[in-house]
């Protein structure tokens, strides 16, 4: 038998609710679902802040909100949200176009600036106007 250890992630992830308390089952499920939607990037991700809100209460509706904050190492924060009548779509639809996103975003980061370490915003700013 091999004995795999599984590779423990650097980022921090946090899953709030309001409105609602958030059960074991829907914790996991939010962890499952980050963990499968956001593999690819887990290695530039820092931290996961997840909030799930039930916005109209008990007058039902597409109400159930799904908002999902990934902080990157090098990058700017990638915010989606998504509001659905069933939470659990909110959930799948939000962390799909979290991973789509993120994706994107690192592939651009690979692309134009493959050699180049990044700097923080404020420096990257600067350094685009110094070069015009």
């Amino acid at each position: 038998m091999f004995n795999r250890k599984r590779k423990e992630a650097a980022m921090q992830t946090d899953i709030q609710s309001q409105g609602f308390s958030l059960t074991e089952g829907l914790n996991n499920y939010v962890v499952k679902r980050l963990a499968y939607g956001l593999s690819r990037g887990d290695e530039a991700i820092t931290r996961i802040t997840v909030r799930l809100s039930d916005i109209n209460g008990p007058r039902g509706g597409a109400d159930k909100r799904c908002l999902i904050e990934v902080r990157l190492k090098t990058s700017p924060t990638v915010v989606i949200e998504d509001i659905e009548t069933d939470l659990y779509l909110a959930i799948d639809r939000a962390v799909e176009r979290a991973g789509r996103t993120l994706a994107r975003r690192l592939s651009r980061q690979r692309q134009f600036a493959p050699d180049l370490p990044a700097l923080p915003e404020a420096e990257q700013i600067a350094a685009l106007a110094d070069d015009r």
